[in-house]
């Protein structure tokens, strides 16, 4: 039974066009991605990349992994992840127990990450774990042109309120019979709570990218 890691990266984004190539430090972020994951081999047995673009797919195999063709059907904007997972598994000749997703778009990530996560994966028996991060905003709606506070009281501390949490997108871990049934993320997934300066990056706008950029070269490599 192997651990696989699996980049997705469609060549096709239209906000932020060739994002997954991007150069940060002159290094495609697609590439932050694989080399997280080679420097994990001694968990990730295999690396594969799903995309349906030439120059993505010349960029991996520069480095070393392999490359599933994504059909075109599954390659638009509005396709979910998980159907580029499970053509993965659907393609490859290999007994696959666990899936390990790294997002191009989330290039940076905590060196010890991977080996954090599939300890406790292991020793919870999950089916699925992904990363999640704290959010201290004081978060409200709008009814009827009032603001009704949702996580906290006016004049409340922010350090005092309830925490929410968001799915930051570092890291994923699932069962590959889960993905075979259109799932990344189960209802008992283990929620792996993480403070990392790269948490709040999910570059898709020209504007992520700077973001990503300024962090990078101040808090990365200065």
């Amino acid at each position: 039974m192997k651990n696989i890691a699996i980049i997705p990266a469609r060549g096709g984004s239209k906000r932020l066009p060739k994002k997954n190539i991007k150069l940060l430090d002159g290094v495609p972020l697609i590439v932050f991605s694989i080399l997280f994951a080679k420097a994990n081999s001694n968990i990730i047995d295999e690396i594969y990349v799903s995309t349906d673009d030439e120059d993505i797919r010349n960029i991996a195999l520069k480095y070393g992994v392999k490359v599933i063709e994504r059909p075109k059907n599954i390659s638009g904007d509005l396709e979910p992840t998980v159907s580029a997972l499970k053509h993965v598994l659907q393609s490859i000749d290999l007994v696959v127990e666990n899936v390990i997703l790294l997002q191009a778009t989330n290039p940076i990530r905590p060196e010890n990450l991977l080996k954090d996560t599939f300890e406790i994966y292991q020793k919870q028996n999950c089916d699925s774990l992904f990363t999640v991060s704290r959010n201290h905003k004081k978060f409200g709606k709008i009814i009827d042109q009032k603001f009704i506070p949702y996580n906290y009281k006016i004049g409340q501390r922010s350090q005092d309120i309830e925490p929410l949490y968001f799915e930051n997108g570092l890291l994923y871990i699932t069962k590959a019979s889960l993905i075979l049934s259109d799932i990344i993320i189960s209802e008992d997934a283990f929620p792996f709570e993480i403070d990392h300066i790269f948490a709040n990056v999910d570059i898709d706008t020209q504007e992520d990218f700077d973001y990503a950029k300024y962090l990078y070269h101040t808090h990365i490599k200065p």
